[in-house]
């Protein structure tokens, strides 16, 4: 049996296939906002805040891994539902917020482990997702596109350590915008040019301190959609280090609009 715990995105809808088709037990820990899962069987609706209820449901069905996928947005504490062991565990919760989206997850990761409960890689299921190094595009990064990469790549390593900044955008060796609480597409809105076109790059690399069994940069047709309306050229994941979904059709984009996919 594996605890699936789900916030929003489409990488969880993916998985679960993927724990269908095998035929694995599991049962799924809805944190969406819409409840999206609501209509399972095997699913069970609660607020961040309810560790016992968590925790007492991962035990009832002997989960003892859990995998996490799915945006789970910072939540407003003061609002937040909270029994007995989330009263317990929600000032460590807090504390872990100030230093950003990655180090809740590391928290809660702790938390669920002295419950001896082991958390899995995400792609445990879906290896497919995460693409090797290379090309995956008929259009190649030229000389000013690779300069413009390399700044980007620097402008993340350089990042606070528990920074929630996934990605960036540069344009001429310029950043034009850095991910913000808002995500991706936020950031991309912001990086738009009337001017130019089909210039600049999205680098997505994971965070700082990240730990990269949960919470890893997702791209998909959407995001290639939002990069193209930006006017950029292209986009970067980390090998092995990222969620790839849609991999034809985003291929099958970038062709058609002469951007490039590039894996390093």
């Amino acid at each position: 049996m594996i605890g699936l715990i789900f916030g929003d995105t489409d990488f969880p809808k993916e998985i679960l296939k993927a724990v269908k088709k095998r035929k694995i037990k599991y049962l799924i820990i809805d944190l969406s906002k819409s409840k999206k899962y609501k209509k399972d069987k095997k699913s069970y609706s609660v607020s961040i805040g309810q560790f016992g209820k968590i925790i007492n449901h991962l035990k009832e069905n002997k989960c003892k891994k859990v995998l996490f996928a799915g945006k789970v947005n910072k939540p407003i504490f003061s609002r937040l539902k909270l029994d007995f062991k989330g009263i317990y565990y929600i000032p460590r919760i807090i504390k872990a917020s100030k230093l950003g989206d990655a180090a809740i997850l590391k928290e809660i990761i702790k938390i669920l482990a002295q419950n001896k409960i082991k958390t899995a890689n995400s792609l445990k299921f879906n290896p497919e997702l995460s693409l090797k190094r290379g090309n995956y595009s008929k259009t190649k990064p030229n000389k000013q596109d690779k300069l413009d990469i390399n700044k980007a790549i620097k402008k993340l390593n350089n990042l606070k350590k528990y920074n929630f900044s996934q990605g960036v955008v540069v344009r001429n060796q310029k950043v034009v915008a850095i991910e913000g609480k808002g995500g991706t597409k936020k950031m991309l809105e912001k990086s738009r040019s009337k001017k130019i076109r089909n210039h600049g790059v999205l680098v997505k690399f994971p965070k700082k301190k990240q730990d990269l069994r949960v919470d890893l940069p997702t791209i998909g047709l959407k995001t290639l959609s939002q990069s193209k309306t930006a006017g950029l050229k292209g986009i970067v994941v980390k090998n092995k280090q990222h969620v790839f979904l849609d991999k034809s059709k985003c291929i099958k984009f970038a062709n058609k609009n002469k951007m490039f996919i590039l894996v390093k």
